[in-house]
C-alpha cells in the first residue's frame, strides 16, 4: 500500500508539473478538476446515499442494526456513524463520508435478509474500519489525478491546445498532451484500483480483529458472493458502478486479467487472509 501511494504521489508531482509548464489553459483544467474534487470530498455521504437509494433510519426503526453499530463503535473507540438502509435485493453494505463525524454506514435490505447476526456484525466491522481509516477521503484524493488526466484528454481532443507545435517543429502540443494524459490516466487507474484492493484487505483484517470472529466475516463473504448469482442481471448491472463503495463487488469476476482493474481482491485471497487471522487467534 505504501509503495502504491508513493507511486501515485510521484505521478501527481510529474503530471501537475507538466500542466504548469503548459500554461493557463492547462491550469484552468486543473482548477475545474479541483472544484469537482472538493464537491465529491465534502458531499460524498449525500451523493452516495442519494445514488444508491439509501435513507437514514432511527434506532426505533432498526433497533438491532443500531445496537450492533453501537457495540462495534464502542469496541473501536470511535464515534457512532449515521445508519442507513437501502431498499435493494443486492446483498451488500457500504460506508461513506469524508471523516468520522460525517460518516454513514448503509446496508441493503438484501443483506439484512440473508445474513446471520454474527455475519452481519463482521460486515459492519469491515465498514467501520473504512470509516476509522478515512478510506473514502483517501480514495477520493487518489482518484483526483485520473479526473485531471481525463479532462485534459478531452480538452486536448476537442481544442488541440491551439494546434501549436513544440519549438523543434515536432508533434502538435495538443497531441502530445492527449497522449501523455491518456498514459497518466491509465497508470493512475491501475494504481488507484490496486490501492482500493489493499484497503479492502486492511478493512477485512481490522474487522476480523475487532469482532474476534474472522470466520463470521468469511462466512458472510462466501454467502454474499454466492447469492449474487441469484440476483437478476439487470439489478447487478445497476449496482456495478458503485462497486468501489461496496463490501463485495456486485459482479464477481474470476481469476482473470480483469482482477488487475478490480476494486476488490479476489474472494480466495480475502478468505485466505481471514483463515490466517483465525489461526493466529487460535480459532483455526
Amino acid at each position: 500500500m505504501v509503495v502504491t501511494m508513493f507511486l501515485l504521489g510521484l505521478l501527481y508531482v510529474v503530471f501537475v508539473g507538466a500542466l504548469v509548464a503548459l500554461g493557463m489553459r492547462a491550469l484552468s483544467v486543473l482548477l475545474i478538476a479541483g472544484v469537482l474534487l472538493l464537491v465529491q470530498y465534502f458531499l460524498s455521504d449525500r451523493i452516495a446515499l442519494y445514488a444508491m437509494g439509501g435513507r437514514e433510519v432511527s434506532p426505533q426503526e432498526a433497533p438491532e442494526l443500531h445496537g450492533m453499530i453501537d457495540r462495534l463503535s464502542a469496541l473501536a473507540d470511535m464515534p457512532k456513524p449515521r445508519v442507513a438502509i437501502a431498499d435493494s435485493d443486492v446483498p451488500n453494505a457500504f460506508a461513506t463520508g469524508r471523516n468520522q463525524r460525517t460518516a454513514v454506514v448503509c446496508v441493503t435490505t438484501g443483506i439484512l435478509r440473508r445474513l446471520e447476526p454474527e455475519e452481519l456484525e463482521g460486515v459492519l466491522a469491515h465498514e467501520l474500519s473504512h470509516v476509522a481509516h478515512r478510506d473514502v477521503a483517501v480514495m477520493t484524493i487518489a482518484s483526483f489525478l485520473g479526473i485531471v488526466a481525463g479532462l485534459m484528454t478531452r480538452v486536448a481532443l476537442y481544442t488541440g491546445f491551439g494546434g501549436r507545435r513544440d519549438n523543434q517543429g515536432g508533434l502538435p502540443i495538443g497531441l502530445i498532451v492527449m497522449l501523455v494524459s491518456i498514459l497518466v490516466y491509465a497508470v493512475s487507474f491501475v494504481l488507484t484500483r490496486a490501492l482500493s484492493r489493499y484497503r479492502e484487505l486492511a478493512a477485512d483484517r481490522a474487522g476480523a480483529l475487532l469482532t474476534q470472529r474472522p470466520s463470521a466475516l468469511a462466512s458472510a463473504l462466501v454467502k454474499i458472493s454466492g447469492d449474487m448469482a441469484a440476483i437478476p442481471t439487470r439489478d447487478l448491472r445497476e449496482a456495478e458502478p458503485f462497486n468501489a463503495f461496496y463490501f463485495a463487488p456486485a459482479l464477481a469476476k474470476g481469476e482473470t486479467l480483469a482482477n488487475l482493474f478490480a476494486t476488490h481482491p479476489p474472494l480466495d485471497r480475502r478468505l485466505d487472509q481471514l483463515a490466517r487471522i483465525s489461526r493466529q487467534l487460535g480459532r483455526g
